[in-house]
């Protein structure tokens, strides 16, 4: 993929949240500002426009001029601290934006010719801050904005689309899904929470907090889980794959070393299973012969 870096507009004053700390609520035990940044991860520099806070990895802080000027101004701020002659640049209040559709925008600018690449919504409005745009047609649209109004301060971001060549994209819905008000922020919660999505969601809060950078497996983690638990006893499952991770990170750590570890375990949870099974089925037929004799 093309290289990159992002902008993350992390301003605002939040007042449909009644002036909460918008990038700081948790969606799924982490913070919106941090779900963003994990969808970005390939990203070469990653700028936050807004106020210092802790977050899941390193990034370079920048104000807007005025504080509180508006997108416009922010997305200044932040153009002036990037390198790359392509920049992601998103709002901090995306839940549920992925490295999918990040892949999306980047390769739509690249193959497209285009100086930006926007994703449009269910209904069809573009997303300015869910895009990727070329750096320098975006420094020059504007500086002349700046000029032409006298100060970005108060501007709409509809200015800045309307001057650049533009690609659309298409996405899943929930891609563009921002956090604007209390209830938004209920239904992120809450989709988090469905059946389909909620152990990646886990693991992934898991590892944000635990400070691990690896990719789990965690269909192999399960069947391990499940095997231990019936070939041995249910409180198995949790020591087991809690040994499977020690064992991985004595052998140095990876996604190699935890598939490996995982595979010996469960090789010996089915090995225990037939033991069981072999046992059972002995007793039963001792218990057969002796009846028989008895009888006879």
């Amino acid at each position: 993929m093309t290289a990159y870096d992002v902008i993350v507009l992390a301003g605002g004053a939040a007042k449909r949240l009644g002036g909460a700390d918008k990038p700081g609520v948790r969606v799924g035990g982490r913070a919106l500002l941090d779900r963003v940044l994990g969808a970005c991860e390939g990203a070469g520099r990653s700028v936050v426009v807004g106020g210092r806070r802790p977050t899941v990895r390193p990034v370079r802080w920048t104000r807007e001029d005025p504080p509180g000027g508006g997108p416009l101004a922010a997305l200044d701020a932040g153009v002036r601290c990037v390198d790359a002659a392509t920049v992601l640049v998103l709002s901090a209040d995306l839940p549920f934006l992925g490295e999918e559709t990040v892949s999306r925008l980047i390769g739509t600018l690249e193959t497209s010719g285009k100086e930006a690449a926007l994703l449009t919504d269910a209904d069809g409005r573009d997303q300015p801050l869910v895009a990727a745009y070329r750096t320098e047609p975006l420094r020059r649209e504007i500086a002349l904005l700046a000029t032409e109004y006298g100060g970005l301060a108060g501007l709409p971001l509809r200015l800045l689309s309307h001057e650049l060549d533009l690609a659309r994209v298409d996405a899943d819905p929930f891609a563009s899904f921002d956090c604007d008000t209390w209830e938004d922020i209920s239904t992120a919660r809450a989709r988090i929470r469905e059946h389909g999505i909620v152990l990646d969601e886990w693991i992934t809060a898991a590892k944000d907090e635990l400070g691990i950078e690896l990719d789990v497996d965690t269909g192999v983690l399960l069947d391990l889980a499940r095997d231990a638990a019936h070939g041995v006893a249910r409180p198995a499952a949790p020591l087991t794959t809690f040994l499977v991770g020690y064992a991985a990170a004595k052998a140095g750590g990876g996604p190699e070393a935890v598939a490996e570890a995982s595979r010996k375990a469960a090789a010996l949870a089915l090995r225990w299973a037939d033991e069981g099974e072999s046992g059972t089925e002995s007793g039963s037929k001792k218990a057969d012969g002796s009846k028989g004799a008895d009888a006879g």
